[in-house]
């Protein structure tokens, strides 16, 4: 039988299957759930900095005639406390409830004093920490370094506080893409999940309004996360890369390791089809390495990265050149 074992940010995993940060891991049940279901890891829901901000302005703005700046600082200081101190718990109770690695994870949008709370989870005994950064660029005088300094400096003030791995989860609306991942790496990532499925607007023509695109991926979603991982991975071999986004079968999984990924992170299909879905796909994944001959994960993650095939243009390419040039 195929041994699955590996590892991620120096963390040992029984599989590469790690489930996403999201609703599917924000109790201690769900979490145990998932583990007996197969999984190799998780990482928690996320901490949001926008939706603290978002609760102080709603409080403060109930009424900010009467409110004193002492009172101002006063919800501000509850609401994040209060919210931290649910996620601590949840931590510390996950840790206790299950042995597979834990990642706590935050999701930030700047660099200011509270990405102090990455040494609260790192005393909670969360194993590791999974940055969920994105900026949308909308001041036009803001230039696309300035906006690639705004990652970097979170990550450096995270990493002052915590000597836990840290990855950065990161979208692919980089100029230079490989550059970026190799700056996060010269200050201090472990690791890069890639890609983030963010929040996408919409537009709903009944009621003339604003509402969110689809939430889950696709299976097709995997094509764009397939070329950087194989791209990244050859580029920058002690980078480690978990691949996210469209990774619904172990076909998926067995892709994502073959281009050079170190773990595989779901999220859609298990919301679609549950946790048990997990072990088809780990079955999935063994019939593909016994077919091979593969007798652990070493034996081909990477084999088809862009620094083995022989033709590695294949990443490169933009266009489709002979397809449509044949068609009608």
């Amino acid at each position: 039988m195929a041994n699955l074992e590996t590892t991620y940010m120096g963390l040992k995993l029984k599989n590469p299957i790690v489930v996403a940060s999201s609703g599917l891991t924000n109790t201690v049940e769900k979490i145990k759930d998932l583990e007996e279901a197969g999984a190799g890891a998780v990482v928690l829901k996320s901490i949001f900095e926008e939706q603290i901000n978002s609760e102080v302005s709603h409080l403060i703005n109930k009424d900010p005639q009467n409110l004193y700046p002492e009172a101002e600082d006063y919800i501000w200081n509850y609401t994040r406390n209060n919210s931290i101190t649910a996620h601590l718990e949840l931590v510390k109770e996950a840790k206790k409830a299950v042995a597979i690695p834990v990642i706590a994870s935050i999701n930030c949008i700047s660099a200011k004093e509270w990405v102090s709370f990455a040494s609260d989870f790192e005393k909670a005994g969360a194993d590791a920490l999974e940055l969920n950064l994105f900026v949308v660029p909308t001041d036009r005088l803001q230039t696309g370094a300035e906006v690639e300094q705004l990652y970097v400096d979170v990550l450096k003030a995270v990493k002052k506080e915590v000597n836990i791995p840290v990855a950065v989860k990161i979208g692919y609306h980089f100029s230079n893409l490989v550059s970026m991942t190799e700056k996060l790496m010269a200050n201090g990532a472990a690791a890069v999940t890639m890609f983030n499925r963010f929040y996408e607007p919409d537009i709903n023509l009944d009621k003339l309004e604003l509402s969110a695109s689809e939430v889950f991926s696709s299976p097709a979603d995997i094509r764009r996360t397939l070329r950087w991982v194989g791209l990244v991975s050859a580029a920058l071999p002690k980078l480690e890369i978990a691949a996210s986004t469209g990774i619904h079968d172990g076909a998926a999984v067995a892709k994502q390791l073959l281009a050079g990924a170190q773990v595989t992170q779901l999220c859609s299909i298990v919301y679609i089809e549950g946790a048990q879905v997990i072990d088809g796909i780990l079955k999935d994944l063994e019939a593909f390495m016994d077919k091979w001959n593969f007798e652990n994960i070493e034996a081909f993650r990477g084999r088809l990265s862009y620094a083995k095939i022989e033709d590695p243009l294949l990443y490169e390419r933009s266009q489709f050149m002979k397809y449509f040039s044949s068609r009608n």
